[in-house]
């Protein structure tokens, strides 16, 4: 199969139209995955926190230890007056790290052992 001369270059000019959607599509998968970490690690740290809470020990410190490296920056822990449950609220990490993507959070309770 011969190409014409017109035709030439036509599967470069085709990649390169297609590579930034590509592109787009990946890093929206990726910032997905990190959302679902986001909020797997808050729920991690939400029962630790809440543990934490019951045996009378800082809830806080226990989330934080429960926490990947990125994560702890944005942490905020609330108590509930009673029932020992714990809100753990984590920040979403950027991909380009310019952006604010939200907070995500979970709560758990762990009734009391004093």
């Amino acid at each position: 199969m011969t190409l014409r001369n017109d035709q030439r270059g036509q599967a470069a000019v085709e990649l390169v139209a297609v590579l930034p959607v590509l592109i787009a599509l990946l890093a929206g998968v990726w910032q997905a995955a990190l959302v679902g970490h986001a909020s797997w690690s808050a729920a991690a740290a939400a029962r630790a926190a809440a543990r934490a809470h019951a045996l009378g020990l800082d809830p806080r410190a226990a989330a934080r230890a429960y926490l990947p490296a990125g994560l702890e920056r944005g942490l905020s822990v609330s108590e509930a007056a009673r029932g020992g449950e714990v809100t753990v609220t984590v920040r979403v990490p950027s991909l380009i790290g310019a952006a604010r993507l939200g907070r995500v959070s979970a709560t758990s309770a762990f009734a009391a052992q004093r």
